[in-house]
């Protein structure tokens, strides 16, 4: 009877956590931990409606389809102008594949030379504008599905491809998934604000650096959870370079209206000089 009323009473508590406007991350596998943030409406406030941003490619730059284990998958793609075995896979914030995603991989491509960029869909084609569409994005996605994206583009870039990956909040956490899936092709991994992974025995099997960058301002990827993967990445023997930025979440992203130019500048000089002595 003592065991019947002791799980009626953790059924409760559960059921009273759960029904908080605070999501509980307990137990929750990284990417979901994060996904759960979208229930919280100051985690929603923290990002603001983006700024209009249509983007027009000077570098031909196109969307493409991937195959994966089920359905296609979409993808922006900007070649190298030389025949190169250098790849970078992007990842969306909460938003999307958006337009202002698509020029950040302009970007990257322009500032890094001759690599192939590849900015993943991890929405299936699906783009908020608002932070209610985000949020609910956010939440249906599944793990499952990013990986069988990556495991998509790990296919068409090819066997041969040295693999780096990016991403941004959301796209932040999948950037680290990406570069775990990856394996022995994973040569530098570069993390905004994103969710890391916190399974040791995952870690372990990472094959390449992380530049981790986190704004101080951050409630959510705070220095808590930065503080336990440097210990974490520590415990494995992996190597780990972490950047601080006295800014808040998202502020790297140039349609955001709270964007900090200064703080920016800096991180993305930082996510060159990783990805240029890597990708060699």
């Amino acid at each position: 009877m003592a065991k019947v009323i002791s799980l009626l009473a953790l059924i409760f508590v559960c059921s009273k956590i759960m029904a908080q406007s605070e999501p509980t991350v307990c137990h929750t596998p990284s990417t979901e931990k994060f996904a759960l943030f979208a229930s919280n409406k100051k985690f929603n406030s923290a990002h603001p409606q983006p700024l209009f941003y249509t983007h027009v490619s000077e570098a031909g730059g196109r969307m493409i389809k991937i195959k994966t284990d089920a359905a296609e998958a979409n993808a922006y793609l900007i070649e190298s102008k030389k025949k190169s075995d250098n790849w970078v896979f992007v990842f969306q914030e909460w938003w999307g594949l958006n337009d202002n995603i698509k020029r950040e991989a302009e970007t990257i491509y322009n500032d890094l030379g001759n690599v192939n960029v590849l900015a993943l869909d991890m929405y299936d084609g699906k783009v908020a504008t608002n932070g209610k569409d985000a949020g609910k994005y956010m939440q249906e996605f599944k793990q499952e599905r990013g990986t069988a994206i990556v495991k998509g583009a790990m296919a068409y870039v090819g066997s041969k491809a040295k693999i780096g990956t990016i991403g941004w909040c959301f796209g932040g956490g999948q950037s680290m998934q990406a570069a775990l899936t990856a394996g022995s092709q994973a040569v530098a991994c570069v993390i905004y604000y994103g969710m890391p992974e916190e399974n040791l025995d995952r870690l372990k099997g990472l094959n390449c650096d992380v530049l981790d960058i986190f704004a101080t301002q951050d409630q959510w990827i705070n220095k808590d959870v930065t503080s336990k993967f440097e210990a974490n990445m520590k415990a494995v023997g992996k190597k780990l370079t972490v950047k601080s930025y006295d800014a808040d979440h998202a502020f790297a992203n140039p349609s955001n209206p709270k964007h900090n130019k200064e703080a920016a500048a800096d991180a993305y000089k930082n996510s060159i000089a990783f990805f240029k002595a890597r990708l060699k």
